[in-house]
């Protein structure tokens, strides 16, 4: 176990290598910062802190840079969630507010990360496996022809048109909507299927082939759109930190082409919590130079999807925590609203 000063080292050069990027040394630790110990005993303590792995001397300098384990125990044990300021809840209430429609939502929520970390923003669709049926909408377009609309309890809208093998009478369509909403209004996805197995019994012999072929487009549709969907932005912020990445930037932007690479990073977020993956605790090679910061958000206590920023490792932990979080909130907020 390192000791307290040693920990407050350890701060220190986190702080101010993120913060300068220059490699620090000991004497700059002690002109910044109020450590109550001579530069002799910082370069000690410095000296312990390399032995263990948690900094490095990145060349024949004096100063020295936080490792991958450095920075996870600065994330675990010295780095609090920065709260943000008013003005920067507001502006965030504000952007979000004016969304029109779940697109709408993921596309702000994407810009908006990607401005207030300064860093690439994933935003992860709420998936339809973990979302449940606010409304299903028959809408009569010609005699045999249905356009049926889904809305979830995420805002999410499907549409699909319908051609039924007979036609279809307003009245006859209105007790369709009215048996099918309440079969599976406020019901979960998954358990749709076996709600609606039976449902073209209860009606008369002849209107029995239109709630069929109805009910088979409707759970088509939620076999279809089971497949997740991502929105990424900010990209061109990792230009800013090119000589964080030690050979090239390339493997990263390639990494980030791939969805699957990305879906797998937000998967290891549980639940709302949030989860930290710094450099080498990236599975994916592509990304070992850079660390992941994501949490889940949704209408309840359930996180239905997730979202997050990656960035180099030399990151302001603490402020990008909290960015994550508050817009994380927001969103659910919207959802829960919507």
């Amino acid at each position: 176990m390192l000791s307290e000063r040693r920990l407050e080292v350890l701060r220190a050069i986190v702080q101010d290598y993120v913060g300068t990027e220059e490699p620090v040394g000991s004497k700059a630790l002690t002109e910044r910062h109020r450590l109550g110990v001579s530069p002799a005993t910082v370069r000690n303590d410095m000296a312990a802190l390399e032995d263990e792995g948690f900094i490095a001397q990145p060349h024949t300098s004096a100063g020295r840079i936080p490792t991958d384990k450095g920075y996870r125990l600065f994330v675990d044990k010295l780095a609090g969630v920065k709260p943000l300021s008013t003005p920067e809840r507001r502006a965030i209430q504000n952007f979000l507010d004016g969304a029109v429609d779940l697109d709408d939502v993921v596309a702000r929520t994407v810009r908006l990360l990607a401005q207030l970390t300064r860093q690439v923003a994933v935003v992860q669709y709420p998936s339809l496996s973990r979302s449940t049926v606010r409304h299903v909408e028959l809408l009569a377009l010609a005699p045999a022809r249905i356009m049926l609309v889904l809305i979830t309890d995420t805002g999410r809208v499907e549409q699909r048109m319908v051609d039924c093998p007979a036609p279809v009478g307003e009245t006859s369509l209105a007790d369709l909507r009215a048996r099918l909403n309440s079969r599976v209004v406020g019901r979960r996805f998954t358990d749709v299927p076996q709600l609606v197995q039976d449902l073209p019994e209860s009606f008369e012999q002849d209107d029995r082939g239109t709630v069929s072929t109805v009910l088979a487009t409707l759970l088509e549709t939620l076999v279809e759109e089971t497949e997740e969907r991502l929105m990424i932005g900010g990209t061109a912020n990792l230009t800013r930190f090119g000589h964080d990445f030690p050979l090239t930037i390339r493997p990263v932007l390639e990494a980030l082409e791939e969805q699957v690479v990305l879906l797998k990073l937000l998967g290891e977020t549980k639940g709302a919590e949030m989860t930290v993956r710094i450099g080498h605790e990236n599975a994916h090679e592509g990304l070992n130079s850079t660390s992941v910061v994501a949490v889940g958000y949704g209408s309840g206590d359930e996180a239905v999807a997730k979202l997050g920023v990656v960035g180099p490792t030399r990151m302001d932990y603490p402020g990008t925590m909290g960015a994550v979080r508050a817009v994380a909130r927001y969103v659910g907020q919207i959802l829960a609203e919507s």
